[in-house]
Parts: structure tokens; sequence; C-alpha cells
């Protein structure tokens, strides 16, 4: 698999997070690592303490000005993104991370397309949060 993600040009932080696990084709816990991943850049961007939604809300703006921007912010265009971004973000937490989190590997199947999927999705954010602004930082 990290020959098919290489392939995709999948961002360094993903496999960073999740190279063991794809060694043993353990996506299951790849997934999770990968998604950890995305918590810890956040924290380390915004410096805030947090998880999950409130974290992308606190991160984001979504509940006050944004600590990280994605664009320029300089229109109605630009905050959309910034908005679905960070929709995106909570929509990963909730329906990745969280049932990683919560059930056992037993209980929560992860197939190997699902998984490429998935760090192609992250890989994505990454590099979002490479181009990011960090403002009003707290």
């Amino acid at each position: 698999m990290g020959e098919q993600l290489r392939a995709r040009g999948v961002h360094p932080k993903v496999l960073e997070f999740c190279s063991a696990e794809l060694v043993q084709s353990n996506y299951f816990h790849a997934v999770f690592e990968a998604m950890k991943s995305i918590k810890s850049r956040i924290n380390d961007m915004a410096k805030i303490d947090g998880d999950g939604a409130s974290l992308v809300d606190d991160a984001f703006g979504l509940t006050k000005g944004p600590v990280i921007a994605i664009n320029e912010l300089r229109n109605q265009t630009d905050e959309g993104e910034q908005k679905g971004f960070a929709n995106l973000l909570k929509g990963l937490f909730g329906m990745v991370r969280n049932p990683l989190a919560h059930n056992a590997k037993v209980e929560w199947q992860m197939s190997e397309q699902d998984a490429l999927d998935i760090l192609t999705t992250l890989s994505l954010v990454h590099r979002k949060l490479d181009n990011a602004k960090l403002r009003n930082i707290p």
C-alpha cells in the first residue's frame, strides 16, 4: 500500500504517522494514526489544546475569528471555502477518528480501498495546512 500512496503523492506527514501500520497492512490503525497527524498539526499550528469538532471550530473560526486561514478570507467565496474545509475536518473526526477510537478493530472493518481513500483525503488536508496562514494567535 505504501507504493500506492507514494504514487498518489500522499503528504509526508501522513506517512510519518502511519508507516509502521502500513508495513503490517494494518489499515484500521494506519488510518487511526494518520488522523492523529491532523489533530497534532492543528494543535501545534493554532497553539490550541483541544480535539475533534471543538478544536476545528476554535482553530478555523467557526466560533470566533480564525486562528488558521486556508486562504485570504477576502470575500464570500474565500469564507465559504474556509467553512467547507472546517466542515470536512469535522466530518473526518466524526466519520473516521471517532469510530476508530471507540470501536474495537474487529467491530469496524477497514478495507484497503477505504484506507487509501481516507489517507489520500488526509493528504489533501495537510497540503491545505502547508499553505495556511496563521492569524489571531492566542
